[in-house]
């Protein structure tokens, strides 16, 4: 490293959030930037540590979890760059395996930063917000289109159906290697859960759009508002295109069976997410009044759920209630649970912060809803329950409390299994083939529910295994 002492001379400054009080009155994004000077003096605290824990993917818990970058991304190696001014290496570098730095830098909660030796007995590296300052620059510098241009067309065709994480990593390593990509998304806009899971204010869209601006621009075609299975056949893509691979994600929202489910005003968040920055997008970024006055209920205590909150807060929000059904976190780390692994402690999120800052504590673990109560067809109340160590609720602590709006982020449980069925897919293995051969899957539709950095990591390895079988298909056709 430039400066081995860097982390000795200067404290961690994370990117500034704005403050409560004025970033609830809008959905514009809450994390602000650094300046150049001082983000490269952050660059400048990433140590010679000599076995760098950060950039490698160690896998624990019975292969569950993953510490570090589950990406091997080269951290080390970029963040010296940065400091040493040499902002275009540092993105050659950074992008020989990440190709969504703009969303990882944004939204990822970075296992790279715990796991960072500094964290020992520290605060660690601000890998995260170096990561952006790495593709912003090269989108200023209009680097990041001729990065994915091939040297030459090898006139085979992919289709890549679904446009989140894996779906853009899958389609922009298949473009640098030569191959003709199109995507296909049902929605009437790209990015999957970037565009309509993630909230303006955590992920701006233009941030969204302006990547699939670079895809169009590198020769990736993209098809919006086309289903495949319903749209155009299986069979049909099948024909049309040498390879096929599925990155739709693990859209199968777990749900809330109980009584009174039915009733209007009862959504899964994805589903409610999604209309809101609908809305953002038609009607611009200021606060709505759309729920003044009124009462939400969140289950789910993860990120969706805090999603959740901090948007119904910019609807106007007269008061939340947010139910975990898992136990509080301890404090701090246990005994179980050292370093470098993710550390499972009790925190609050943005959305959380800033409900307390209007409302008071709004979160209650290990509890439930039981039932939904309603008038004239909508929700007006929800029964509400302490659950045991199995979760089942606990009798004698039901409590009835008044809700108008009734949010499920409880998680999801895995692809939908309709496309599936339409390609006849009824084996995924671990090398993203399936008992289709021309039928690849990647991401979360493999995997299960992940971190965009996984998707990334998924789309490219899928990708190069997608290239190298065309190359083999090739040679033993000659």
């Amino acid at each position: 490293m430039a400066d081995p002492n860097g982390f000795l001379k200067y404290d961690r400054k994370d990117d500034p959030m704005r403050p409560i009080s004025e970033r609830i009155k809008d959905f514009n994004i809450m994390e602000l930037d650094l300046d150049d000077a001082d983000r490269r003096q952050q660059a400048a605290r990433c140590m010679n540590c000599g076995i760098p824990f950060c950039h490698h993917g160690l896998f624990y818990a019975g292969n569950r979890a993953v510490s570090g970058c589950p990406n091997d991304n080269l951290i080390p190696e970029w963040n010296d760059m940065v400091y040493e001014n040499e902002d275009k290496r540092a993105f050659e570098r950074l992008t020989r395996t990440n190709y969504l730095p703009d969303m990882t830098g944004r939204v990822c909660p970075a296992p790279c930063e715990v796991a960072c030796v500094q964290a020992l007995n520290g605060p660690g590296i601000t890998i995260r917000n170096n990561e952006k300052f790495i593709i912003e620059k090269a989108f200023e510098n209009g680097w990041v289109v001729d990065s994915g241009k091939p040297n030459n067309r090898t006139g085979k065709k992919i289709a890549v159906i679904g446009s989140g994480p894996a779906g853009i990593s899958a389609a922009w390593r298949l473009n640098q290697l030569g191959h003709s990509v199109t995507i296909f998304e049902r929605d009437d806009r790209f990015g999957g859960f970037l565009m309509y899971g993630i909230p303006n204010m955590k992920l701006p869209k233009e941030v969204v759009d302006r990547r699939f601006d670079a895809l169009k621009q590198i020769g990736v075609k993209l098809v919006a508002n086309t289903e495949i299975g319903k749209d155009i056949s299986a069979d049909d893509l099948k024909q049309d295109f040498d390879r096929v691979i599925i990155c739709t994600g693990a859209r199968q929202a777990r749900e809330l069976n109980v009584p009174g489910r039915d009733l209007d005003g009862v959504h899964q968040a994805a589903e409610y997410l999604k209309t809101t920055t609908q809305h953002v997008l038609k009607n611009g970024t200021r606060a709505t009044t759309e729920l003044q006055g009124k009462h939400v209920l969140v289950l789910g205590g993860g990120d969706t759920g805090n999603d959740c909150i901090g948007t119904v807060i910019r609807q106007g929000a007269a008061g939340i209630t947010q139910l975990e059904i898992n136990p509080a976190l301890p404090d701090e780390r246990t005994a179980q649970n050292q370093w470098p692994e993710w550390p499972m402690v009790k925190k609050h999120g943005y959305g959380q912060l800033e409900a307390q800052s209007l409302f008071g504590d709004v979160t209650s673990y290990s509890a439930t809803a039981t039932q939904v109560f309603g008038k004239n067809g909508h929700v007006t109340a929800a029964e509400i329950s302490e659950v045991g160590p199995d979760f089942k609720p606990i009798k004698g602590t039901e409590k009835r409390i008044n809700v108008d709006l009734i949010l499920l982020a409880m998680g999801f449980t895995g692809a939908e299994q309709w496309l599936f069925d339409a390609f006849n897919i009824t084996e995924c293995h671990d090398d993203y083939t399936t008992n289709d051969s021309q039928i690849y899957v990647a991401g979360d539709c493999r995997r299960g529910p992940s971190l965009v950095i996984w998707g990334v990591y998924e789309g490219r390895t899928c990708a190069e295994k997608v290239d190298a079988s065309l190359k083999m298909a090739s040679v033993a056709v000659d």
